[in-house]
């Protein structure tokens, strides 16, 4: 197994999440190229900015993606690929986006027929949960590229779970993890919402609640820590999450499996989207409540 310092890491996508995530590679000693579309400046320390998708593909054995959907994953890769054989350094692309199973597997196959791996390692934990090392990274692909990706996912996090050994298996894990924390927390706006319209105070709302059988992450997170303080700061928006479940339909409709529930929670997440585009998904309350 080579060390860390041996393998260039390629990151592409410096949001929220994607800085927080190279950050993190730097802080395990792996040497890291990083570019973002919209320039340099969120580069974190210790890392090397560069201008564009090639170079990274040049100077990188393992590119990681942090990007918003799959179709920007699709032209990252299209990028990669556009570089020849023998300037191409990259051997392997770790996405930790969330693209749906149905891209995950259309790029793994696109890779593949270029010799190059892929692994598929949506995350879940939040902007926090990353610069902590909490987070949790959800991956599949062959026992090839997982190997040669093990270094880099432990330089991402202290938690990773492989789920399964071809593409798209993690993206189906990831969609459901998301529709759950959306229920819940769309659930916890609304009970709370009709709680403090009577006169309970939220603060003895969430207090009760974490103590009995309805706590979840919304109630024992997302409120005390953004809703309750009014801060609002996940990191995360509500387009990203309206994104999400509508992948999540998407693909349980195709799977013909039960969507019962997923349809109406989609469809608030779409109006709440529409209504504040890019707002902190944890926004979800107010715009419940109504004010």
């Amino acid at each position: 197994m080579t060390e860390p310092d041996d393998v260039v890491v390629g990151m592409v996508g410096l949001g929220n999440m994607g800085a927080a995530l190279a950050a993190n590679l730097v802080g395990a000693g792996h040497t890291v190229v990083a570019h973002d579309a919209a320039g340099p400046g969120r580069a974190p320390e210790g890392s090397t900015p560069v201008a564009d998708v090639a170079e990274v593909a040049r100077r990188a054995d393992v590119v990681v993606l942090s990007l918003p959907d799959g179709t920007a994953s699709g032209s990252v890769v299209d990028e990669v690929l556009a570089v020849s054989v023998t300037d191409r350094r990259a051997a392997l692309v770790v996405d930790t986006s969330t693209i749906g199973v149905a891209a995950a597997q259309e790029l793994a196959a696109r890779l593949a027929a270029e010799g190059i791996g892929h692994v598929d390692a949506p995350v879940s934990g939040g902007v926090a949960g990353a610069r902590a090392r909490t987070l949790t990274v959800m991956y599949a692909g062959t026992d090839e590229s997982c190997a040669a990706a093990a270094e880099v996912l432990a330089g991402l996090s202290d938690r990773r779970v492989r789920v399964g050994d071809r593409a798209g298996l993690a993206q189906a894990v990831k969609l459901a993890n998301n529709f759950l924390s959306a229920t819940a927390l769309l659930a916890a706006s609304e009970a709370v919402a009709f709680a403090t319209s009577v006169g309970v105070e939220m603060a003895t709302v969430l207090e009760v609640v974490n103590s009995s059988s309805g706590q979840s992450a919304a109630t024992s997170d997302k409120f005390p820590n953004h809703v309750l303080t009014g801060r609002y700061s996940s990191g995360f928006s509500n387009s990203l999450m309206a994104k999400d479940l509508a992948l999540y339909l998407s693909e349980a409709r195709g799977q013909e499996v039960p969507d019962g529930l997923g349809g109406p929670v989609a469809a608030v997440w779409e109006s709440f989207a529409e209504a504040e585009p890019g707002a902190d998904f944890t926004r979800i309350f107010p715009f419940v409540a109504g004010g």
